[in-house]
Protein backbone atom coordinates (compact mmCIF):
# COMPACT_ATOMS: atom_id res chain seq x y z
CA UNK A 1 0.00 0.00 0.00
CA UNK A 2 1.02 3.72 -0.94
CA UNK A 3 1.66 5.48 2.22
CA UNK A 4 0.30 9.00 3.16
CA UNK A 5 2.47 11.47 1.95
CA UNK A 6 5.74 11.94 4.28
CA UNK A 7 8.77 14.46 3.95
CA UNK A 8 11.73 12.58 2.53
CA UNK A 9 15.41 13.42 3.87
CA UNK A 10 17.50 13.39 0.95
CA UNK A 11 20.69 11.33 1.14
CA UNK A 12 23.47 11.21 -1.22
CA UNK A 13 23.49 8.13 -3.34
CA UNK A 14 26.61 6.52 -2.57
CA UNK A 15 28.17 3.99 -5.49
CA UNK A 16 28.06 0.65 -3.98
CA UNK A 17 29.01 -2.93 -5.34
CA UNK A 18 28.07 -6.44 -4.25
CA UNK A 19 31.75 -8.14 -4.32
CA UNK A 20 31.89 -12.30 -3.67
CA UNK A 21 34.34 -12.38 -0.92
CA UNK A 22 37.45 -14.93 -1.00
CA UNK A 23 37.83 -17.58 1.79
CA UNK A 24 40.86 -16.77 3.84
CA UNK A 25 42.86 -20.50 4.04
CA UNK A 26 43.91 -21.69 7.56
CA UNK A 27 47.88 -22.63 7.64
CA UNK A 28 49.14 -24.60 9.89
CA UNK A 29 52.70 -26.51 9.85
CA UNK A 30 52.58 -29.96 8.61
CA UNK A 31 51.78 -33.17 10.59
CA UNK A 32 49.64 -30.48 13.50
CA UNK A 33 46.75 -30.43 14.24
CA UNK A 34 45.48 -27.13 15.88
CA UNK A 35 43.01 -27.28 19.03
CA UNK A 36 40.95 -25.06 16.78
CA UNK A 37 40.60 -23.99 13.24
CA UNK A 38 38.84 -21.02 12.07
CA UNK A 39 38.32 -19.74 8.76
CA UNK A 40 36.91 -16.31 8.04
CA UNK A 41 35.29 -14.65 5.19
CA UNK A 42 33.56 -11.90 3.33
CA UNK A 43 30.58 -12.79 1.92
CA UNK A 44 29.68 -9.28 0.37
CA UNK A 45 30.99 -5.96 -0.02
CA UNK A 46 29.12 -2.47 -0.24
CA UNK A 47 30.87 1.14 -0.13
CA UNK A 48 30.94 1.64 3.39
CA UNK A 49 29.83 -2.16 4.71
CA UNK A 50 30.17 -5.66 4.13
CA UNK A 51 29.04 -9.14 5.27
CA UNK A 52 31.00 -11.19 6.88
CA UNK A 53 30.93 -15.34 8.24
CA UNK A 54 33.59 -17.35 10.60
CA UNK A 55 33.39 -21.26 10.51
CA UNK A 56 35.07 -22.70 13.53
CA UNK A 57 36.19 -26.71 13.67
CA UNK A 58 36.78 -27.51 17.70
CA UNK A 59 39.59 -30.56 17.42
CA UNK A 60 40.27 -30.75 20.98
CA UNK A 61 37.80 -31.79 23.89
CA UNK A 62 33.86 -31.44 24.07
CA UNK A 63 32.58 -27.83 25.16
CA UNK A 64 28.91 -27.44 25.99
CA UNK A 65 29.51 -23.37 24.99
CA UNK A 66 31.64 -21.15 23.20
CA UNK A 67 33.52 -17.96 22.76
CA UNK A 68 35.04 -16.75 20.14
CA UNK A 69 36.67 -13.09 19.84
CA UNK A 70 39.43 -11.59 17.19
CA UNK A 71 40.22 -7.81 16.37
CA UNK A 72 39.60 -5.80 13.41
CA UNK A 73 42.38 -3.69 12.40
CA UNK A 74 40.58 -0.71 10.01
CA UNK A 75 37.97 0.33 12.22
CA UNK A 76 35.28 -2.02 11.42
CA UNK A 77 32.15 -2.28 13.52
CA UNK A 78 29.65 -5.06 13.61
CA UNK A 79 26.65 -3.87 13.01
CA UNK A 80 24.44 -7.11 13.31
CA UNK A 81 24.92 -10.91 13.20
CA UNK A 82 23.07 -14.48 13.51
CA UNK A 83 23.57 -17.72 14.87
CA UNK A 84 26.10 -16.34 17.52
CA UNK A 85 25.38 -13.24 20.04
CA UNK A 86 27.45 -10.65 18.79
CA UNK A 87 29.42 -7.96 20.39
CA UNK A 88 32.14 -5.55 19.88
CA UNK A 89 34.59 -3.63 22.18
CA UNK A 90 36.97 -1.30 20.61
CA UNK A 91 38.40 -3.61 18.11
CA UNK A 92 37.43 -6.59 19.77
CA UNK A 93 34.88 -8.72 18.25
CA UNK A 94 32.98 -11.99 20.44
CA UNK A 95 30.56 -14.35 19.43
CA UNK A 96 28.94 -16.33 21.78
CA UNK A 97 27.14 -19.04 21.46
CA UNK A 98 23.65 -19.26 21.18
CA UNK A 99 21.45 -21.21 23.38
CA UNK A 100 20.76 -23.90 20.89
CA UNK A 101 24.15 -24.23 19.34
CA UNK A 102 26.70 -23.84 22.44
CA UNK A 103 27.18 -27.63 22.09
CA UNK A 104 30.59 -28.76 20.13
CA UNK A 105 32.39 -31.88 20.18
CA UNK A 106 35.28 -33.00 19.07
CA UNK A 107 35.44 -32.19 15.51
CA UNK A 108 32.53 -30.84 15.41
CA UNK A 109 31.97 -27.19 13.56
CA UNK A 110 29.66 -24.20 13.59
CA UNK A 111 29.11 -21.41 11.47
CA UNK A 112 27.79 -17.75 12.47
CA UNK A 113 27.71 -14.71 10.15
CA UNK A 114 27.44 -10.88 10.47
CA UNK A 115 27.48 -7.39 8.52
CA UNK A 116 29.64 -4.64 9.52
CA UNK A 117 30.93 -1.29 8.45
CA UNK A 118 33.80 -0.30 7.22
CA UNK A 119 35.39 2.63 5.44
CA UNK A 120 38.98 1.75 4.70
CA UNK A 121 40.76 -1.17 3.71
CA UNK A 122 38.78 -4.10 5.36
CA UNK A 123 41.88 -6.16 6.64
CA UNK A 124 40.86 -9.60 7.40
CA UNK A 125 41.63 -10.44 11.50
CA UNK A 126 44.85 -12.29 12.09
CA UNK A 127 44.24 -13.82 15.55
CA UNK A 128 41.25 -16.23 16.55
CA UNK A 129 40.70 -17.42 20.19
CA UNK A 130 37.98 -19.94 21.00
CA UNK A 131 37.65 -19.96 24.75
CA UNK A 132 40.71 -18.13 25.28
CA UNK A 133 42.95 -20.72 23.14
CA UNK A 134 44.63 -19.32 19.92
CA UNK A 135 42.93 -20.99 17.00
CA UNK A 136 45.07 -21.62 13.60
CA UNK A 137 48.00 -22.66 15.36
CA UNK A 138 50.33 -25.51 15.86
CA UNK A 139 49.77 -28.53 18.96
CA UNK A 140 50.94 -31.58 19.94
CA UNK A 141 50.56 -33.54 16.95
CA UNK A 142 46.94 -35.97 17.84
CA UNK A 143 45.01 -38.13 15.61
CA UNK A 144 42.93 -36.22 13.14
CA UNK A 145 39.10 -36.27 13.73
CA UNK A 146 36.74 -37.02 10.94
CA UNK A 147 34.71 -33.31 11.21
CA UNK A 148 31.28 -33.27 11.61
CA UNK A 149 29.42 -30.40 10.36
CA UNK A 150 26.17 -29.12 11.95
CA UNK A 151 22.81 -29.00 9.68
CA UNK A 152 19.94 -26.77 10.26
CA UNK A 153 17.23 -28.39 11.74
CA UNK A 154 14.61 -30.50 8.61
CA UNK A 155 11.86 -31.22 11.75
CA UNK A 156 9.19 -28.62 13.32
CA UNK A 157 10.22 -27.14 16.31
CA UNK A 158 7.39 -28.06 19.30
CA UNK A 159 4.42 -26.37 19.48
CA UNK A 160 4.86 -25.49 23.21
CA UNK A 161 1.28 -23.52 23.78
CA UNK A 162 2.67 -20.32 24.98
CA UNK A 163 2.43 -17.58 22.10
CA UNK A 164 1.99 -18.45 18.41
CA UNK A 165 1.90 -21.99 16.69
CA UNK A 166 4.66 -23.07 14.43
CA UNK A 167 3.39 -23.23 11.51
CA UNK A 168 3.57 -24.77 7.77
CA UNK A 169 1.82 -25.79 4.39
CA UNK A 170 -0.14 -28.61 4.41
CA UNK A 171 -1.71 -28.98 1.01
CA UNK A 172 -3.45 -25.79 0.92
CA UNK A 173 -3.50 -24.66 4.16
CA UNK A 174 -1.84 -23.77 7.12
CA UNK A 175 -1.31 -25.88 10.17
CA UNK A 176 -0.01 -26.38 13.84
CA UNK A 177 2.41 -28.98 14.38
CA UNK A 178 -0.66 -30.75 15.81
CA UNK A 179 -2.34 -30.21 11.82
CA UNK A 180 -4.84 -28.30 13.06
CA UNK A 181 -5.43 -25.79 10.12
CA UNK A 182 -4.63 -22.13 11.31
CA UNK A 183 -5.94 -18.75 9.52
CA UNK A 184 -4.16 -15.59 10.00
CA UNK A 185 -6.34 -12.83 10.96
CA UNK A 186 -4.87 -9.57 11.75
CA UNK A 187 -3.65 -6.01 10.84
CA UNK A 188 -0.74 -4.45 9.38
CA UNK A 189 2.07 -2.29 11.74
CA UNK A 190 3.18 0.26 9.27
CA UNK A 191 5.89 2.34 10.25
CA UNK A 192 9.08 0.43 9.81
CA UNK A 193 9.21 0.72 6.14
CA UNK A 194 9.40 4.50 5.74
CA UNK A 195 10.48 5.85 9.39
CA UNK A 196 13.93 5.05 9.37
CA UNK A 197 14.96 5.81 5.68
CA UNK A 198 13.32 9.27 6.09
CA UNK A 199 15.56 10.06 9.58
CA UNK A 200 12.31 9.86 11.81
CA UNK A 201 12.73 7.32 13.85
CA UNK A 202 11.87 3.53 13.74
CA UNK A 203 8.20 3.71 14.14
CA UNK A 204 5.58 5.38 13.72
CA UNK A 205 3.51 5.67 17.12
CA UNK A 206 4.24 3.54 20.33
CA UNK A 207 5.05 -0.28 19.99
CA UNK A 208 5.29 -1.18 23.48
CA UNK A 209 3.05 -3.70 25.57
CA UNK A 210 0.02 -1.38 26.17
CA UNK A 211 -0.38 -0.96 22.48
CA UNK A 212 0.28 -3.94 21.16
CA UNK A 213 -2.71 -5.91 23.77
CA UNK A 214 -5.11 -2.98 22.03
CA UNK A 215 -4.27 -5.31 18.71
CA UNK A 216 -4.55 -8.46 20.39
CA UNK A 217 -8.04 -7.00 22.08
CA UNK A 218 -9.55 -6.59 18.30
CA UNK A 219 -9.29 -10.42 18.49
CA UNK A 220 -6.41 -10.38 16.13
CA UNK A 221 -4.51 -13.60 16.09
CA UNK A 222 -1.85 -11.97 13.47
CA UNK A 223 0.20 -8.91 13.18
CA UNK A 224 2.71 -7.97 9.32
CA UNK A 225 5.25 -6.46 9.78
CA UNK A 226 6.05 -4.02 7.04
CA UNK A 227 10.20 -3.52 6.92
CA UNK A 228 13.13 -1.69 4.94
CA UNK A 229 16.16 -3.47 3.61
CA UNK A 230 18.65 -0.58 3.81
CA UNK A 231 17.18 0.39 7.62
CA UNK A 232 17.89 -3.70 8.67
CA UNK A 233 21.19 -3.86 6.73
CA UNK A 234 22.50 -0.61 8.01
CA UNK A 235 23.50 0.82 4.84
CA UNK A 236 25.92 4.59 4.93
CA UNK A 237 22.40 6.56 4.23
CA UNK A 238 20.74 5.73 7.21
CA UNK A 239 21.35 7.27 10.17
CA UNK A 240 22.74 4.78 12.55
CA UNK A 241 20.35 5.40 15.42
CA UNK A 242 17.64 3.81 13.59
CA UNK A 243 20.00 1.24 11.27
CA UNK A 244 21.63 -1.83 11.82
CA UNK A 245 21.79 -3.65 15.35
CA UNK A 246 19.02 -1.16 16.42
CA UNK A 247 16.66 -1.40 13.47
CA UNK A 248 17.74 -5.26 13.84
CA UNK A 249 17.07 -5.04 17.51
CA UNK A 250 13.69 -3.28 17.86
CA UNK A 251 11.93 -5.29 14.86
CA UNK A 252 13.28 -8.23 17.51
CA UNK A 253 12.16 -6.58 20.29
CA UNK A 254 8.37 -5.76 18.59
CA UNK A 255 8.14 -9.61 17.31
CA UNK A 256 8.57 -10.58 20.27
CA UNK A 257 5.66 -8.20 21.65
CA UNK A 258 3.56 -9.90 19.07
CA UNK A 259 3.98 -13.68 19.85
CA UNK A 260 3.88 -12.58 24.25
CA UNK A 261 0.24 -11.54 23.28
CA UNK A 262 -0.47 -14.78 21.26
CA UNK A 263 -0.31 -13.03 17.72
CA UNK A 264 1.54 -14.22 14.29
CA UNK A 265 4.49 -12.01 13.04
CA UNK A 266 4.55 -11.75 9.29
CA UNK A 267 7.90 -10.16 8.63
CA UNK A 268 7.56 -8.14 5.36
CA UNK A 269 10.11 -6.53 2.88
CA UNK A 270 8.23 -3.02 1.74
CA UNK A 271 10.86 -0.43 0.23
CA UNK A 272 14.10 -1.67 -1.03
CA UNK A 273 17.26 -0.11 -3.17
CA UNK A 274 17.37 0.21 -6.68
CA UNK A 275 16.67 3.35 -9.15
CA UNK A 276 12.99 3.53 -11.29
CA UNK A 277 11.70 6.36 -13.25
CA UNK A 278 9.73 4.47 -15.29
CA UNK A 279 5.69 3.78 -15.51
CA UNK A 280 4.28 4.04 -12.10
CA UNK A 281 7.24 5.30 -10.41
CA UNK A 282 6.75 6.20 -6.80
CA UNK A 283 10.11 8.10 -6.18
CA UNK A 284 13.39 8.67 -8.57
CA UNK A 285 15.45 8.03 -5.22
CA UNK A 286 17.77 5.47 -5.90
CA UNK A 287 17.66 4.25 -2.01
CA UNK A 288 14.47 2.42 -0.42
CA UNK A 289 12.18 5.36 0.49
CA UNK A 290 9.36 4.52 -1.64
CA UNK A 291 7.39 0.89 -3.51
CA UNK A 292 9.81 -0.01 -6.53
CA UNK A 293 8.25 -2.39 -8.75
CA UNK A 294 10.92 -5.37 -7.95
CA UNK A 295 13.39 -6.48 -4.94
CA UNK A 296 17.33 -5.32 -6.52
CA UNK A 297 19.62 -8.32 -6.53
CA UNK A 298 22.54 -5.68 -4.88
CA UNK A 299 21.14 -5.90 -1.62
CA UNK A 300 17.77 -8.12 -1.07
CA UNK A 301 19.24 -11.52 -1.07
CA UNK A 302 20.97 -10.40 1.88
CA UNK A 303 18.90 -9.05 3.67
CA UNK A 304 16.40 -11.93 2.97
CA UNK A 305 19.70 -14.30 4.53
CA UNK A 306 20.19 -12.29 7.42
CA UNK A 307 16.24 -12.10 8.47
CA UNK A 308 15.89 -15.55 7.44
CA UNK A 309 19.06 -15.97 10.19
CA UNK A 310 17.34 -14.20 12.61
CA UNK A 311 14.53 -15.90 12.81
CA UNK A 312 14.76 -19.36 11.17
CA UNK A 313 14.61 -20.73 15.03
CA UNK A 314 11.15 -19.35 15.26
CA UNK A 315 8.48 -20.90 12.49
CA UNK A 316 5.91 -19.17 14.57
CA UNK A 317 7.21 -16.23 12.18
CA UNK A 318 5.98 -15.79 8.43
CA UNK A 319 8.48 -14.26 5.69
CA UNK A 320 6.53 -11.95 3.10
CA UNK A 321 9.53 -11.86 0.41
CA UNK A 322 8.19 -8.49 -1.27
CA UNK A 323 5.08 -6.16 -0.55
CA UNK A 324 3.77 -4.98 -4.18
CA UNK A 325 5.51 -5.97 -7.10
CA UNK A 326 4.60 -4.15 -10.26
CA UNK A 327 7.10 -5.56 -13.14
CA UNK A 328 3.87 -5.26 -15.56
CA UNK A 329 3.78 -1.48 -15.41
CA UNK A 330 7.87 -1.77 -16.67
CA UNK A 331 7.01 -4.59 -19.02
CA UNK A 332 5.62 -4.62 -22.59
CA UNK A 333 4.10 -8.29 -22.10
CA UNK A 334 2.67 -10.36 -19.55
CA UNK A 335 5.13 -13.03 -20.16
CA UNK A 336 7.98 -11.02 -19.50
CA UNK A 337 6.44 -9.36 -16.33
CA UNK A 338 5.95 -12.91 -14.95
CA UNK A 339 9.29 -14.14 -16.14
CA UNK A 340 10.56 -11.51 -14.44
CA UNK A 341 9.04 -11.73 -10.87
CA UNK A 342 9.89 -15.18 -10.94
CA UNK A 343 13.83 -15.29 -12.33
CA UNK A 344 14.61 -11.80 -11.93
CA UNK A 345 17.98 -10.77 -13.98
CA UNK A 346 17.84 -8.15 -16.17
CA UNK A 347 14.05 -7.01 -16.62
CA UNK A 348 12.94 -4.65 -19.61
CA UNK A 349 12.03 -1.43 -18.33
CA UNK A 350 13.49 -1.67 -14.70
CA UNK A 351 17.04 -0.21 -14.50
CA UNK A 352 18.60 -2.19 -11.80
CA UNK A 353 19.32 -5.89 -11.80
CA UNK A 354 16.22 -7.47 -10.06
CA UNK A 355 16.01 -10.45 -7.18
CA UNK A 356 13.68 -12.79 -8.45
CA UNK A 357 11.06 -14.52 -5.96
CA UNK A 358 13.05 -17.68 -6.62
CA UNK A 359 16.65 -15.80 -5.88
CA UNK A 360 14.33 -14.80 -2.31
CA UNK A 361 13.36 -18.33 -1.48
CA UNK A 362 16.33 -19.52 -2.76
CA UNK A 363 18.45 -17.00 0.28
CA UNK A 364 15.68 -17.97 3.17
CA UNK A 365 16.69 -21.94 2.21
CA UNK A 366 20.26 -21.36 2.06
CA UNK A 367 19.74 -20.87 6.18
CA UNK A 368 18.35 -23.42 6.63
CA UNK A 369 14.78 -21.56 7.90
CA UNK A 370 11.94 -23.92 7.29
CA UNK A 371 9.60 -20.60 7.87
CA UNK A 372 6.35 -20.37 5.88
CA UNK A 373 6.93 -17.93 2.90
CA UNK A 374 4.66 -15.72 1.40
CA UNK A 375 4.79 -14.24 -2.19
CA UNK A 376 2.31 -11.77 -3.85
CA UNK A 377 1.97 -11.66 -7.57
CA UNK A 378 2.22 -8.97 -9.91
CA UNK A 379 0.11 -5.37 -10.21
CA UNK A 380 0.93 -4.77 -6.81
CA UNK A 381 0.10 -8.15 -5.56
CA UNK A 382 -3.47 -8.00 -6.75
CA UNK A 383 -3.08 -10.18 -9.49
CA UNK A 384 -2.45 -13.97 -9.07
CA UNK A 385 -3.44 -14.56 -12.65
CA UNK A 386 -0.13 -16.77 -13.72
CA UNK A 387 1.07 -17.16 -9.94
CA UNK A 388 0.77 -20.65 -10.09
CA UNK A 389 2.43 -21.35 -13.62
CA UNK A 390 5.59 -19.13 -12.50
CA UNK A 391 5.35 -20.14 -8.69
CA UNK A 392 9.02 -20.70 -6.85
CA UNK A 393 10.43 -23.74 -6.25
CA UNK A 394 10.48 -24.07 -2.30
CA UNK A 395 12.32 -27.55 -1.25
CA UNK A 396 10.84 -27.31 2.07
CA UNK A 397 7.17 -27.05 0.52
CA UNK A 398 6.42 -23.98 2.77
CA UNK A 399 5.42 -21.58 0.08
CA UNK A 400 2.06 -19.64 0.12
CA UNK A 401 0.13 -17.09 -1.96
CA UNK A 402 -0.12 -13.33 -1.07
CA UNK A 403 -2.43 -11.11 -2.41
CA UNK A 404 -3.71 -7.46 -1.88
CA UNK A 405 -6.56 -5.74 -2.54
CA UNK A 406 -8.50 -2.54 -2.31
CA UNK A 407 -11.91 -0.89 -3.75
CA UNK A 408 -9.80 0.61 -6.09
CA UNK A 409 -7.95 -2.01 -7.43
CA UNK A 410 -8.90 -4.07 -10.76
CA UNK A 411 -9.55 -7.20 -9.62
CA UNK A 412 -11.87 -6.24 -6.57
CA UNK A 413 -14.79 -8.18 -7.04
CA UNK A 414 -16.34 -11.55 -6.82
CA UNK A 415 -16.34 -12.46 -10.47
CA UNK A 416 -12.33 -11.82 -10.46
CA UNK A 417 -11.68 -13.42 -7.15
CA UNK A 418 -13.91 -16.81 -8.52
CA UNK A 419 -12.07 -17.28 -11.64
CA UNK A 420 -7.89 -15.93 -10.52
CA UNK A 421 -7.90 -16.47 -6.55
CA UNK A 422 -10.09 -19.48 -6.27
CA UNK A 423 -8.13 -21.71 -8.42
CA UNK A 424 -4.59 -20.39 -6.09
CA UNK A 425 -6.66 -21.47 -3.03
CA UNK A 426 -7.43 -24.69 -4.26
CA UNK A 427 -3.37 -25.64 -4.52
CA UNK A 428 -1.26 -23.28 -1.83
CA UNK A 429 -2.64 -21.43 0.89
CA UNK A 430 -3.96 -18.06 0.22
CA UNK A 431 -3.30 -14.90 2.42
CA UNK A 432 -4.41 -11.52 2.18
CA UNK A 433 -1.81 -9.79 3.43
CA UNK A 434 -3.77 -6.07 2.92
CA UNK A 435 -7.56 -5.55 2.45
CA UNK A 436 -8.74 -1.97 2.93
CA UNK A 437 -10.60 0.87 1.13
CA UNK A 438 -10.41 4.43 0.39
CA UNK A 439 -13.92 5.27 1.45
CA UNK A 440 -13.73 5.55 5.11
CA UNK A 441 -15.89 2.88 5.89
CA UNK A 442 -16.05 -0.67 5.17
CA UNK A 443 -18.69 -1.88 3.16
CA UNK A 444 -16.18 -2.82 0.14
CA UNK A 445 -13.82 -4.68 3.07
CA UNK A 446 -17.19 -6.17 4.24
CA UNK A 447 -17.66 -8.12 0.98
CA UNK A 448 -13.98 -9.44 0.84
CA UNK A 449 -14.29 -10.73 4.14
CA UNK A 450 -16.86 -12.69 3.45
CA UNK A 451 -15.67 -14.00 0.39
CA UNK A 452 -12.60 -15.15 2.34
CA UNK A 453 -14.15 -16.36 5.30
CA UNK A 454 -16.64 -18.82 3.29
CA UNK A 455 -13.25 -20.46 2.38
CA UNK A 456 -11.71 -20.34 5.37
CA UNK A 457 -9.06 -18.15 4.35
CA UNK A 458 -6.73 -15.52 5.52
CA UNK A 459 -6.86 -11.92 5.83
CA UNK A 460 -5.33 -8.46 7.43
CA UNK A 461 -6.33 -5.19 7.01
CA UNK A 462 -4.46 -2.22 6.45
CA UNK A 463 -3.19 -0.30 8.63
CA UNK A 464 -3.14 -0.10 12.97
CA UNK A 465 -2.14 3.77 12.22
CA UNK A 466 -4.05 6.64 13.06
CA UNK A 467 -4.10 8.43 9.41
CA UNK A 468 -6.40 10.74 8.25
CA UNK A 469 -8.26 7.92 6.37
CA UNK A 470 -8.89 10.53 3.91
CA UNK A 471 -5.05 9.66 3.25
CA UNK A 472 -5.31 6.06 3.37
CA UNK A 473 -7.53 3.45 4.89
CA UNK A 474 -6.26 3.89 8.94
CA UNK A 475 -7.91 1.45 11.11
CA UNK A 476 -7.77 3.29 14.29
CA UNK A 477 -7.72 7.13 15.75
CA UNK A 478 -6.00 6.21 18.61
CA UNK A 479 -3.28 3.54 19.59
CA UNK A 480 -5.57 2.52 22.69
CA UNK A 481 -7.66 0.80 19.75
CA UNK A 482 -10.11 3.39 18.88
CA UNK A 483 -11.26 2.57 15.66
CA UNK A 484 -12.05 5.30 12.53
CA UNK A 485 -15.49 4.26 11.07
CA UNK A 486 -13.23 1.77 8.67
CA UNK A 487 -11.71 0.27 11.62
CA UNK A 488 -15.08 -0.64 13.41
CA UNK A 489 -16.29 -2.98 10.28
CA UNK A 490 -12.93 -5.00 10.79
CA UNK A 491 -12.73 -4.88 14.60
CA UNK A 492 -16.46 -6.43 14.85
CA UNK A 493 -16.11 -8.65 12.34
CA UNK A 494 -13.22 -10.31 14.11
CA UNK A 495 -14.85 -10.13 17.47
CA UNK A 496 -17.42 -12.06 15.94
CA UNK A 497 -15.84 -14.43 14.94
CA UNK A 498 -14.83 -15.60 18.64
CA UNK A 499 -18.16 -16.77 19.21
Amino acid sequence: MRHPPRSVLLAVAGTVALVAGALLPVVTAQGAVPTCTVEYSVTGQWDAGFQGAVKIVNNAASLSSWNLTFDFADGQRVTQGWSAKWSQSGTTVTAANESWNGSLGTGASVSAGFIASTSKTNAAPTTFKLNGTTCNADSDPTPTPTPTPTTPPTTDPPDTGDGPPALRVSGNKLVDADGNTRRLLGVNRSGGEFMCVQGRGIWDGPVDDASVKAIADWNVDTVRIPLNEECWLGLSNIDSAYGGTNYVNAVKELVTRVEAHGMTPIVELHWNYGQYTGNSAGCSDVHASCQKPMPDLQYTPSFWTSVANTFKNDQAVVFDLFNEPYPDRATSTTTQAWQCWRDGGTCPGIGYEVAGMQDLVDSVRATGARNVILAGGLAYSNDLSQWLTYKPTDPTGNLAAAYHVYNFNTCANESCWNSTLAPVAAQVPLVAGEVGENTCSHGFVDQVMKWFDDRGLSYLGWTWNTWDCSTGPSLISGYDGTPTAYGAGLRDHLRALDG
